[in-house]
């Protein structure tokens, strides 16, 4: 029966759910094993028929897992449970299952195939949602909005430049994933304290074998354990990742609301129910879930960075943690990568309402491009920012438009013409390199993606 909503899938995709469910875990556990077993056969620790024998049965078509929460329970050991039931089905083979390995050359070795499958699956996330952002920036490059501070009309954007800022913070992401790989999806047969005594004077050579059939990179050096600093670098980084959707979110959330009404998350109008009380309501909430998942996410770089800290050679303060942590920041952070993916793809702007908000100040929000017009005319920067405060208060005060004020004010008139003032005050004569810089960051994106294998 589900527990947590992960369980009941409610935040997990199909592909997620391939990685991290039970028996998926142990067949990637009796991969190991078998791959172990092949290799002491090849360096001649154990006889070739047997390795065969381990290797065709180390499938959870004869491991059951029923049988192994059987062993469990009874020998109180995860591990050993696996390799008892590996044995029992391999017959008189079973006596070299697991031979001069210890219980983490096998679980962190799993985990090391986990963590690629996972990451795969998280970086083809990212560069789907990479490719729709690219699609977005392009399309809505020359899109005029109010630009704003501290929650403020500040200066005209365009829709496209804040897609193109998302976008690279997405490409950025990408490539730190694809260098954390490097990384953390390691594998490692070094034995219980990381000598590799129970394999003799082949043990590199063992190790080597193994990695080479399972398509992971042994890790340099090692005590019982890979060391977790590479997991909670992996880990902080999907909170980072967290972060940036969170922070999409939260934007789209803002400019939602009925008083700004630029953009709105994807609504079926008609079916989807906004309020159990208020039928009229269109509420962002696949964003809103976005920004309640991130912090959980968040939380979970705590137990990573603490399970850095272990004793001597190991101890178990890592084990339970984990068993949390990893599964559920890979779990949440692809799902909310797709959720803000299919956001973004059905994505509802509203370019008259942009329009309408532009003009909500009056021609305020074009103050900086007067001030630079009578600077570059001849006044002094300072004393044209200081008329040019004392005017839009004038104009907020009144109630008026603020190119009546600028066209009444001596100051003005006496180094800019009516045409002047008007040119100033135009938003499209005032976005500076926008264009261009989204045409930029298109033109990198492109090149990083075509340079990804």
């Amino acid at each position: 029966m589900p527990i947590l909503p992960i369980d009941s899938r409610r935040y997990l995709t199909a592909e997620m759910e391939e990685v991290f469910e039970e028996e998926a875990r142990l067949q990637y556990m009796l991969d190991v094993e078998a791959a172990l077993a092949l290799a002491l056969a090849e360096v001649g620790l154990i006889p070739s028929e047997a390795a065969s024998q381990i290797a065709e049965k180390a499938s959870v078509r004869y491991v059951k897992l029923e049988r192994v929460k059987e062993l469990e329970a009874k020998l109180e050991h995860d591990v050993m449970a696996v390799v008892e039931a590996l044995a029992e089905a391999c017959g008189e083979a079973g006596k070299y299952v697991h031979y001069g390995a210890t219980s983490y050359d096998i679980v962190d070795t799993a985990l090391g195939l986990q963590l690629k499958k996972a990451l795969n699956i998280l970086e083809a996330r990212l560069s789907r949602l990479e490719e729709v952002l690219m699609g977005l920036a392009e399309r809505y490059k020359g899109t005029i909005m109010v630009g704003r501070t501290h929650g403020q009309h500040a200066l005209p954007i365009t829709l496209g430049l804040k897609f193109a800022v998302w976008l690279r913070e997405v490409s950025r992401h990408i490539q730190r994933l694809r260098q954390c790989r490097e990384r953390v999806v390691v594998g490692k047969l070094t034995g219980a304290v990381g000598t590799q005594a129970g394999f003799g004077p082949e043990g590199l050579r063992v190790q080597r074998l193994v990695m080479e059939r399972l398509g992971l990179k042994p890790v340099e050096v090692s005590t019982q354990i890979v060391q977790r600093d590479r997991h909670a670098e992996l880990i902080c980084l999907l909170a980072i990742i967290a972060s940036t959707l969170d922070k999409f979110a939260t934007e789209i959330r803002e400019l939602q609301r009925t008083e700004i009404g630029e953009l709105a998350e994807p609504f079926k109008l008609g079916e989807q129910v906004g309020s159990s009380t208020m039928p009229h309501k269109v509420n962002p909430v696949r964003c809103e879930r976005i920004c309640a998942l991130a912090k959980v996410v968040r939380s979970l770089t705590l137990p990573a960075l603490e399970n850095v800290v272990s004793w001597q050679e190991r101890d178990l303060t890592n084990s339970a943690a984990e068993r949390f942590i990893i599964p559920e920041a890979l779990i949440l952070t692809d799902y909310m990568v797709n959720l803000m993916t299919r956001v973004l793809e059905g994505l509802r702007v509203d370019e008259a309402r942009m329009r309408e908000n532009l003009a909500l100040t009056q021609g305020r929000i074009m103050s900086e491009a007067v001030m630079l017009a009578l600077t570059r005319k001849g006044m002094g920067r300072q004393e044209a920012h200081r008329l040019l405060r004392e005017l839009t208060a004038k104009s907020l005060s009144e109630g008026r438009e603020f190119k009546e004020v600028l066209l009444e004010s001596q100051a003005v008139r006496q180094y800019l013409s009516e045409e002047e003032v008007e040119e100033a005050l135009k938003p499209e004569n005032y976005l500076g390199t926008t264009i261009q810089q989204v045409e930029e960051a298109l033109k990198k994106t492109l090149e990083e993606r075509k340079g990804r294998v």
